[in-house]
């Protein structure tokens, strides 16, 4: 019997925006080389598979290339599926288990919150081979768990980045993201490049916003922003700051329905 599979744009609130993302819901525990293989044929940035529990759903994320450890964007697709399929009623807390943990999503009104774990950044000396192949001049540059974070002086800077992807891809971390101040109503903007991982430039990145939201809230003296993820296809993220924690707050658009044999 076939698995649902469906593709959705996150981050944005109309279609072909934001960052798409495919789910699949299992009935039941799948091979890795499978779901690998699923993902490399969606061609998406990250690919969620769902397997059902009693209390919630393992969530488990693939790009084209690598299993990956935290996404935003394909959680909050996974959440959205759920909602808007009635999976879950409208009041629920959806429940992930993934390799970060426990995550939880939550709908209001026509958002859906995220809470995950938040991944400060620590300043540091830049590797050559990093600052070479983005081309950019740094304001700061940060270490957090997976990703760069470099800093530069103007959203201009920001959309004018012309990484070299292939030294990029060398450059010892899951990603590389761009930032600077937004101007009204975006408190930053940004750019994530992930050319290691199989993603040159992602649309959105959820997950990189655990560390843009307290690197820009330490910086404003605020526990409440609002991201603009300066990608072509672009889109918006809320970021509330709660200690550890950060929620993180977008809307999403189902673009296909469909079908996949199961393995």
């Amino acid at each position: 019997m076939a698995l649902v599979v469906h593709q959705i744009d996150a981050f944005t609130d109309r279609p072909f925006a934001g960052n798409p993302a495919a789910v699949v819901l299992l009935r039941q525990p799948a091979p890795e080389r499978w779901m690998q293989q699923v993902a490399l044929e969606m061609n998406l940035s990250e690919t969620a598979f769902l397997e059902p529990r009693e209390d919630g759903f393992g969530l488990r994320w693939f790009t084209p290339m690598v299993e990956v450890d935290l996404c935003g964007h394909a959680t909050l697709a996974s959440a959205h599926f759920l909602f808007g399929e009635g999976h879950l009623p409208p009041d629920a807390t959806a429940r992930f288990h993934s390799r970060s943990g426990l995550l939880t999503a939550r709908r209001d009104g026509d958002w859906i919150e995220l809470d995950f774990p938040a991944q400060p950044a620590t300043p540091v000396d830049p590797p050559e081979e990093l600052l070479a192949a983005l081309g950019v001049t740094p304001v700061a540059v940060s270490r957090s768990p997976a990703d760069y974070l470099v800093e530069v002086e103007s959203e201009r800077a920001v959309r004018d980045a012309r990484p070299d992807f292939r030294r990029l891809a060398a450059v010892s971390a899951r990603g590389v993201m761009v930032t600077s101040p937004g101007a009204p109503p975006h408190d930053f903007v940004s750019r994530f490049f992930a050319p290691a991982a199989g993603i040159d430039e992602d649309p959105v990145t959820g997950s990189a916003h655990c560390t843009l939201g307290p690197f820009w809230g330490a910086r404003l003296g605020k526990t409440r922003l609002l991201g603009r993820q300066a990608s072509p296809r672009g889109g918006e993220v809320r970021v509330s700051l709660a200690g550890d924690r950060v929620r993180l707050g977008g809307q999403a658009v189902t673009i296909l329905r469909g079908e996949i044999d199961p393995p």
